[in-house]
């Protein structure tokens, strides 16, 4: 396991991404139910929607291969996967200034991904503050995986 960005995100609009460097076009579902999978998948990218509308801390791992899933130690899971092409990859809010925004260097090809949610019952009453941390696994794929959540939080 490497880790590739380990920080803090402003996910304004509740929304941070990771995409392909060279493709900018996000995936622009936003019906309830892909908000309550709170993650959305693209060709060449994903946008997870997070319980604030905060800076959030956010961690970036890479791994050798799809790792066992850990339920019990989030509130929500979600696989996926995207194609970077590039093998760059940008994690930015939805109104960062890209050019400011991480870039992660990973394989290019099919990516695998999990993004693990926890501390989403920690929310102050003014949903600014909480201990809510969002963790995003990628691993090579030989094919991009279609969106599973493997765990849904109650908390939608």
């Amino acid at each position: 396991m490497r880790t590739l960005y380990e920080g803090e995100i402003f996910a304004d609009y509740f929304q941070i991404y990771l995409r392909d460097e060279d493709h900018a076009e996000l995936p622009e579902d936003y019906s309830d139910e892909s908000i309550a999978r709170r993650v959305v998948a693209g060709a060449h990218g994903i946008v997870v929607h997070t319980a604030r509308n905060m800076s959030v801390p956010v961690r970036v791992e890479w791994l050798d291969q799809r790792p066992a899933p850990d339920i019990d130690a989030f509130d929500h899971v979600a696989d996926a996967g995207f194609s970077s092409p590039t093998g760059r990859l940008v994690l930015a809010g939805m109104t960062d200034d890209e050019a400011t925004a991480p870039r992660l260097a990973v394989p290019a090809g099919p990516i695998g991904l999990r993004v693990s949610f926890s501390g989403l019952d920690t929310l102050s009453d003014d949903g600014l503050d909480g201990a809510d941390r969002y963790l995003v696994q990628l691993w090579p794929e030989s094919e991009c995986p279609p969106l599973l959540v493997l765990k849904a939080s109650p908390l939608g």
